[in-house]
């Protein structure tokens, strides 16, 4: 696999990588072995709130707004706990397989049962100072039948960078409207 590390603000392509604001890494199954993912994507994107305020934000599933799919998780954000996506043409279900809080960062490892495989969604949020996160979101496809899905996994190449930006937007946003305005 190669591992490309980046600053923060590069702007580049390598391998058909595209640096956005963050790193990318890709892996196909001719560079991995038997035990290897047949797919990995990464993406990182950095958000001017607070760690805890973004993690709060995200691991709170009433925020997931990413029409037409609409999400159901029962119980809390935990270990074990079921989410349901519900998109127009079909239902999936995940299950949140791990979740991490530390001193600087937090993480959630979200895995989707497919066919013969597992699309795991690891996400991390690592405080870059007091008031900005960088949010990381890696996406391991692996399991028996995995070469199967890689072509469909690979157009979360393209969707997961905009929706993490869509993300951090609403951070952003909801971080400024819990504020008070000077002056009031």
């Amino acid at each position: 696999m190669q591992k490309i590390e980046s600053s923060e603000l590069l702007r580049d392509v390598y391998n058909g990588a595209t640096f956005i604001d963050g790193t990318i890494v890709k892996m196909l199954k001719s560079e991995s072995g038997p035990h290897e993912p047949a797919w990995v994507f990464q993406y990182s994107i950095a958000c001017n709130a607070p760690r805890q305020f973004a993690w709060s934000h995200w691991t709170n599933v009433a925020n997931w707004n990413d029409p037409p799919a609409s999400f159901k998780l029962d119980g809390p954000f935990d270990i074990g706990g079921r989410l349901t996506t519900s998109l127009p043409s079909q239902t999936l279900h995940s299950v949140i397989r791990e979740v991490v809080n530390g001193s600087r960062s937090d993480e959630a490892i979200i895995d989707m049962q497919l066919t013969g495989a597992i699309l795991s969604f690891q996400w991390k949020f690592e405080s870059l100072s007091e008031e900005r996160t960088r949010i990381t979101q890696r996406l391991t496809l692996s399991g028996a039948n995995a070469e199967a899905f890689v072509a469909e996994a690979s157009m979360l190449e393209k969707s997961t960078p905009e929706g993490m930006g869509k993300l951090v937007a609403v951070i952003e946003r909801s971080m400024k409207s819990q504020k008070p305005l000077a002056n009031s």
